[in-house]
């Protein structure tokens, strides 16, 4: 599913009016029906509502929903917020219709006229659009600090007021706090950024058939995978099959105290479908994981407590494993750094890199050129800041991460609420799966299990990335679905993970 920007939006609706061909006030009345279905499919017809509008086409959809909503007989009140001399054509075409069925349409100018909001009434938010160029002011600012202090819920009609589409808000910014906002068609870049997080609450989209040639030949670096995007990317076993089909997976994990990120990480890779999988721990995690994952093969280190990449029992290579993964929990020992200068450059194959790897990598730049191309990273966005450098907001941190992964051939996951996939291409894929209780220890490193299974199969770079992460969330809404978020742990993450 492609993120259009603010220009392609406004086109996307000219190239549906032009090629369906649909008038514009009936697509509009399209918008709002749509709008209205996905509201009557969730609040009763008893629900007491408000819908605040503004001026423009947004304010236009606010006065077909309220008609709409009232040939449903729901109890509705309709407040115009006056914030200019002059109203858009569609808004005056809508006014219109409205006034034939209701003559009790209230108009704002002053913060005197604001009704009191009560926390059993629902309040529609249609007063700005995707169009707006300047921040709010005025009577609209009035309107949105009185919504924003109200216990009521708030529903912002296709984006909250105040909230730019496809740059970044000032901190000073007025923007309407909604619980819920109802989108149309595709979703928008500001809807995926963790700073506008309080300015979307939860996003839906509702499909009002826009024109689909112009959405597949629409140019964007931006996309958010859906559900059955990704399970298409699974690979279907073979009967025939057996375990030198599906890799041999080199893991190097753990150091003393941090066996537990091991021990993750392997069951996370088991569980994701390697055909072997060989772990390299510092010796005193030998007896840890060969009791712990009894399925992998343990190659114990030259040293007690951390890697040094040397071994007594084993005579393989790490080039010659289908892929190798590398970070959790072994620490920034002198040793390991060595370890990770004399591997780079022995690996052709794209590798996992995570966690004190790549923090490592931060602290020895020179290493960025020895790192196999198209290999996936897999930073937390503090890990991100020490790769690159700080941002200043969150369109500047995309800026960044395109830049890194195209400059670098990587593919870098940028964890997070709607983890980002960037590609060696310079494209970003949102993931549309994950909760607020992956945000636990180990979690990290069970991902990075995960990941090293699918390259080891055979995977694409990109394909393992966008899969990968799309499958470890999913594990994780299935267990906040029979726990709860808040007592989650990675080994339930671990347990939940499913390949259908």
């Amino acid at each position: 599913m492609k993120i259009l920007n603010v220009d392609q939006i406004r086109a996307l609706d000219e190239s549906t009016i032009k090629h369906e061909p649909i008038a514009p006030l009936n697509l509009m009345e399209r918008a709002s029906l749509g709008f209205v279905n996905w509201y009557v499919d969730h609040f009763p017809a008893t629900t007491s509502t408000k819908i605040f509008c503004g001026l423009g086409n947004n304010g236009g959809d606010g006065l077909a929903i309220a008609r709409l909503l009232m040939e449903r007989e729901y109890p509705v009140e309709v407040y115009v917020v006056r914030y200019a001399p002059r109203e858009s054509d569609d808004f005056m075409h809508n006014h219109r219709r409205l006034k034939l069925i209701t003559e009790d349409i209230k108009y704002v100018e002053f913060s005197r006229d604001l009704p009191t909001l009560r926390h059993n009434e629902v309040v529609i938010d249609a007063i700005l659009g995707s169009g707006l160029s300047r921040p709010a002011e005025g009577i609209v600012k009035a309107t949105i600090e009185t919504i924003n202090r109200a216990p009521a819920t708030v529903i912002s009609v296709d984006i909250a007021s105040g909230l730019y589409v496809d740059q970044a808000n000032q901190p000073d910014d007025v923007i309407i706090e909604p619980d819920h906002t109802v989108s149309f068609q595709l979703p928008k870049l500001a809807f995926v950024l963790p700073k506008n997080g309080k300015y979307v609450g939860n996003w839906h989209l509702v499909d009002i058939q826009l024109h689909k040639r112009y959405i597949d030949l629409a140019p964007t670096p931006y996309y958010f995978t859906q559900p059955r995007e990704a399970r298409l990317l699974l690979h279907k076993r073979e009967r025939y099959s057996n375990k030198g089909t599906f890799g041999h997976a080199l893991l190097l994990a753990g150091s003393f105290g941090k066996m537990g990120a091991a021990v993750l990480s392997a069951r996370a890779c088991l569980r994701s479908g390697v055909g072997l999988l060989t772990v390299h721990v510092p010796q005193c995690g030998y007896p840890i994981l060969q009791s712990s994952v009894p399925e992998a093969m343990c190659q114990p280190d030259g040293h007690q407590t951390v890697l040094t990449g040397t071994s007594r029992i084993s005579s393989t290579p790490p080039s010659e494993y289908s892929t190798v993964g590398i970070g959790p929990g072994i620490g920034k020992a002198p040793e390991t750094l060595t370890m990770l200068r004399e591997l780079l450059p022995t690996i052709k194959k794209p590798m996992v890199i995570d966690a004190d790897a790549l923090n490592l990598l931060s602290e020895n730049r020179e290493l960025y050129a020895q790192i196999p191309k198209h290999s996936i990273l897999t930073p937390h966005p503090k890990e991100f800041e020490r790769l690159t450098k700080p941002w200043k907001d969150d369109y500047e941190k995309l800026d960044l991460l395109r830049d890194f992964a195209k400059t670098h051939k990587l593919v870098v996951v940028l964890k997070g609420a709607y983890s980002a996939v960037a590609t060696p291409d310079g494209e970003v894929h949102f993931n549309a799966t994950g909760n607020p209780g992956l945000s636990t220890g180990g979690t990290g490193d069970v991902l990075t299990g995960v990941l090293t299974a699918l390259l080891a199969q055979g995977y694409d770079p990109v394909e393992a990335a966008v899969l990968g992460v799309y499958a470890h969330g999913l594990a994780g809404d299935v267990v906040a679905s029979q726990r709860g978020p808040i007592g989650m742990t990675a080994s339930d993450v671990v347990d939940a993970l499913r390949w259908e």
